[in-house]
């Protein structure tokens, strides 16, 4: 008989929509989801001029009152203020209109308060724009955590074509790392009976493998190219909500990218170190590490510690640690980790470190 470890809970986008100027028709999904009362949007100082005041303009058409809060930074305090916002004025939908640390603390503020929430991203940096997880600074779990997944998606591939490609880099660095990722599921399941769903894990792999198939358009900043990476993110995400957990998506390569941010801080970006991270993992899992590296090149993300801008040894610290911050979580780390020698000789045969 299976154990109760294999029930999970499933929570779906009921709307994605990903074209040109989608941006303006958020009102439209608004009406026809049937969102009446108050509205507020989460933005940034910088993303609330490039799209948020449209995204308000186009709520308030739909009937809606609507505010806004400007946010820096996803840390606790500012997460704290955010809920008490949606609470204080009894609203009935959140809106994360930005990058990840907007839609992240859209994402947490929303699940805490109860009410819904939707993802208007302006960069395709990485899988939160649709996963339920989280990431917080300050929090207790230096990993991501579960909110909630959107409502409904919007993704205006007009606006993340105009996004810094440092962030398009970055998505296609978080996209490639699920090879590993799926990996680590798998052996989790062979080695400790966990649950594993093989619809989500190709749905992970589909999306890595068609990013990597496009990285022409992707490198050319082609709209099509862009549609690719975001409907990768978006379908991880999706993976994700199926799975009932970020196994599908996150592994050690992703306990590697939370454990270099402890070790060196924030230095490059989150895909940016599970790419790294990947090419690590692949190599311990004994997997075609040289392809996820040459993707990584190809696209311009970086594949070293030098362009990840941290020191040899920070590279090798993380990756000794890494199994350490989730203990629960079983992957190619093993429960005892790898050991510094062994862990230097893996950076160098990858090239990771000189």
């Amino acid at each position: 008989m299976e154990s109760d470890e294999s029930q999970h809970y499933t929570q779906l986008p009921r709307e994605v929509i990903v074209g040109k100027d989608v941006i303006s028709h958020v009102g439209d999904v608004c009406h026809r989801l049937g969102f009446r009362g108050n509205a507020l949007v989460v933005s940034g100082p910088i993303t609330y001029p490039l799209a948020g005041e449209r995204v308000a303009k186009s709520v308030a058409k739909a009937g809606l009152r609507v505010d806004h809060v400007i946010v820096k930074e996803a840390s606790e305090s500012i997460l704290e203020e955010v809920i008490t916002k949606v609470r204080q004025s009894e609203v009935n939908l959140v809106l994360g209109v930005g990058g990840g640390k907007d839609i992240d603390l859209a994402k947490l503020s929303s699940a805490r308060a109860a009410v819904q929430f939707m993802s208007i991203p302006t960069a395709a940096s990485h899988d939160g724009i649709a996963s339920p997880y989280a990431s917080i600074k300050g929090s207790s779990k230096p990993y991501s955590i579960r909110g909630q997944a959107p409502i409904a998606i919007l993704a205006d591939i007009g606006i993340l074509a105009q996004s810094p490609y440092q962030l398009l880099a970055a998505g296609c660095g978080d996209i490639v790392a699920k090879y590993t990722a799926v990996k680590d599921w798998q052996l989790a399941h062979k080695l400790k009976n966990e649950y594993y769903g093989d619809y989500a894990a190709e749905l992970a792999l589909m999306s890595a493998e068609l990013v990597s198939k496009n990285s022409r358009d992707i490198t050319q900043r082609k709209l099509e190219g862009v549609r690719t990476v975001v409907e990768a993110l978006i379908s991880c995400g999706v993976a994700m909500s199926i799975a009932g957990s970020s196994r599908p998506c996150s592994g050690a390569e992703h306990l590697f990218s939370h454990a270099l941010d402890i070790v060196a801080g924030e230095t490059s970006l989150h895909g940016e170190r599970t790419g790294v991270g990947a090419i690590l993992c692949a190599y311990l899992q004994g997997s075609n590490w040289e392809s996820i590296r040459d993707f990584l090149r190809e696209i311009g993300a970086p594949s070293s510690a030098k362009e990840l801008k941290v020191s040899p040894s920070q590279i090798v610290k993380a990756l000794t640690m890494a199994h350490s911050l989730r203990p629960e979580r079983y992957t190619i780390l093993g429960e005892t980790g790898v050991a510094g020698p062994a862990a230097e000789r893996v950076a160098k045969a990858t090239g990771v470190i000189e």
